[in-house]
């Protein structure tokens, strides 16, 4: 079937129907991201997305990075392909480097990581609660990094009862479209207990997640089937609390995150490599909520090991303590004031085998391989009583190495009532500041200390129409300017000598962004989105110009449920490196579009179960060059809730 007519078809039923996703969506009635202050969405100057918790019980045994890519405007390359594929965060135009991503209110990274970045396949989706996302430069609340987007997840709150328990297994196949098996092949499993005691209250849950069946690189067609890539995760987490007087709240966690991960050759050459990652994590919060605002205190201290297990083997280990301190406090009815600070102590060390040798030795110390950034930042709220909305505020980063530099953001919007409908205009410029990571600073092969940060300027212009008839309609347009992009470039083909280096053209990246979605009674419903993206030829590798999700849902009786979605990429960039003549080339990637299914049934309070049938028509395509994606494949699940 033609993936443009199938697109249109999905597309041309939101006259009709809306899904329950959305639906959950917009009954949000407040938002905090954009702010760190609770505002009600009729205040807030960005598009906010919330994940729901009831959206992630209906995503069928879905990841999250599989969740996250049906919003509007990210692109979450990788998380159609093989479970150890590393994922790429593209998002209006962005790269990895360019997003953050929060677990409870903390930024998380991994200082060995080329971009710096956290992975969201460390994340079990059943720990969560809910996930935000806004769009744009954040730097000002968010600092370095905050170029294109933010994700925040929040994971799942102690049960008010003594004890409470949760338990959740999703079992399905793995094969791609030209694999004819269907053998269980993916296994996903999730348990937790929790509860109150009084003021005391605690948390323990374990997750494991073990999927095979496919290769990383797809075979060549005549060549034989490549080796099944295994990928095994094991995460657990203990966090204790106590409340203390009903408006002090302080909690402590410790937990781990372990995976193996099987990869092929940069050749195309299937390989029996492997990485080994393992993660501790200790931290915890304390806030303390009073009449005219509240006080918050956020950590994380990461410890990080990596192990490459190839024909260039290698080894990593980092350590990163991050913490966010600040408070809001409402000076008057219209005003709120927010002060906070923020600071990101980061290090590593890394460890090769020199050529010749059979023994590791170390050529990063972290002694060197550090830096500290501690940036200080104020925001102002203004919500007045006739519309208008004003959200404001700066950032000094002091950064170790790059001394004082200062973003700024200003975001106002005005809201027109129309009896029970709702009309809101919204726009924003802000900066961004992104710092480059110790990788690309003190790589030794590839490293470039004199490295300087990319610069960002986004702005963004938009509506937001609600109606009393459950119609809801947003549209955003956006342009950002990078200067100093950090690209890896080319120093000496003829003695392969390539290093990371500023470039001196900027790069520029625009587009609209669009949702809609409107309810019919209280059965059925839909919604769509679609993403428009605009980028400098030399920088659109695998972006998609055009993106579009399509979600319907039926609710069968007050427990069941069915919905359909479709997902839509047109046409990317892509390059790779070519063994034969030593030289990266570029290969235009063919359109797709993905067709699931996904019913659940609740058969009371405690038990539900729920199936996903994904990649219904068994498309074939590429999210990477030459790497493997998946086909028909068929997710069943319970969970047990007491």
């Amino acid at each position: 079937m033609n993936k443009n007519l199938l697109l249109a078809l999905c597309l041309s039923a939101s006259s009709v129907l809306f899904a329950q996703e959305s639906q959950d969506i917009e009954k949000l009635d407040s938002v905090y991201l954009d702010t760190k202050t609770q505002l009600p969405l009729k205040n807030s100057g960005k598009v906010i997305t919330k994940i729901t918790s009831e959206i992630l019980e209906r995503s069928g045994g879905k990841s999250v990075s599989e969740v996250i890519n049906q919003v509007s405007g990210m692109e979450i390359n990788g998380s159609r392909s093989n479970a150890g594929q590393n994922l790429g965060y593209f998002v209006r135009g962005g790269r990895n480097r360019q997003v953050v991503i929060m677990v409870d209110g903390i930024q998380l990274n991994d200082p060995s990581q080329i971009a710096n970045d956290y992975d969201l396949r460390l994340v079990p989706a059943s720990s969560i609660e809910n996930i935000e996302i806004i769009k744009g430069a954040s730097s000002v609340l968010y600092g370095s990094g905050a170029a294109t987007a933010v994700i925040s997840i929040t994971t799942k709150k102690a049960s008010n009862k003594p004890i409470s328990a949760l338990f959740s297994s999703t079992v399905g196949t793995n094969r791609a479209a030209e694999n004819e098996d269907s053998d269980l092949e993916e296994f996903t499993n999730y348990a937790a207990i929790n509860g109150t005691l009084k003021n005391f209250f605690y948390q323990l849950d374990f997750s494991n997640r073990y999927v095979e069946g496919l290769s990383a690189i797809a075979a060549a067609e005549d060549a034989p089937t490549n080796e099944e890539d295994v990928f095994n995760r094991v995460s657990g987490k203990v966090n204790l609390g106590y409340v203390f007087c009903k408006d002090i709240t302080f909690s402590r966690f410790f937990s781990f995150n372990n995976y193996k991960a099987g990869f092929d050759d940069f050749s195309f050459a299937d390989a029996d490599s492997q990485t080994v990652s393992e993660q501790k994590r200790v931290g915890g919060s304390l806030v303390w909520k009073h009449k005219k605002g509240s006080v918050n205190f956020n950590d994380s201290y990461s410890w990080l090991d990596r192990d490459i297990q190839s024909s260039f083997p290698s080894k990593y280990d980092a350590t990163s303590y991050t913490f966010d301190a600040f408070a809001n406090q409402k000076i008057t009815n219209e005003l709120t004031v927010l002060l906070g600070v923020n600071g990101n102590l980061s290090s590593f060390n890394s460890f090769s085998i020199p050529f010749g040798a059979t023994d590791f030795a170390q050529n990063v110390n972290e002694e060197e391989a550090k830096f500290d950034i501690i940036d200080p930042y104020l925001n102002l709220i203004y919500v007045s009583n006739f519309g208008l909305n004003l959200n404001a505020g700066a950032r000094l980063n002091i950064h170790s190495n790059y001394g004082n530099h200062l973003v700024y953001n200003v975001n106002p919007s005005y809201a027109f009532d129309f009896g029970k409908n709702t009309l809101k205009l919204l726009a924003s410029y802000s900066t961004a500041y992104i710092t480059p990571s110790l990788f690309q600073l003190y790589d030794p092969l590839y490293g470039n200390e004199e490295l300087q940060p990319e610069e960002n300027t986004t702005i963004e212009g938009g509506l937001v129409f609600t109606s009393e008839n459950n119609l809801s309609l947003s549209a955003v347009y956006f342009n950002r300017n990078e200067a100093n992009f950090v690209d890896f470039v080319t120093v000496d083909p003829d003695l392969f000598i390539f290093q990371y280096q500023n470039i001196a053209d900027e790069f520029m990246a625009s587009g609209v962004e669009v949702e809609v979605s409107k309810s019919f009674g209280k059965k059925v419903y839909f919604s769509a989105n679609y993403t428009n993206t605009q980028t400098d030829e030399r920088f659109a590798l695998r972006i998609p110009e055009h993106k579009a999700n399509a979600n319907l849902s039926y609710q069968l009786t007050k427990k069941s449920l069915i919905s359909v979605g479709y997902q839509y990429n047109s046409e990317r960039e892509d390059t790779f490196f070519n063994s034969n003549t030593f030289e990266s080339e570029n290969i235009t990637l063919n359109s797709y579009g993905l067709l699931d299914l996904t019913a659940t049934h609740r058969f009371n309070s405690v038990f539900k179960m729920f199936a996903t049938l994904s990649n219904i028509l068994d498309e074939e395509y590429e999210e990477l060059y030459r790497f493997q994606t998946r086909g028909r494949n068929l997710r069943v699940g319970f969970t047990l809730e007491f």
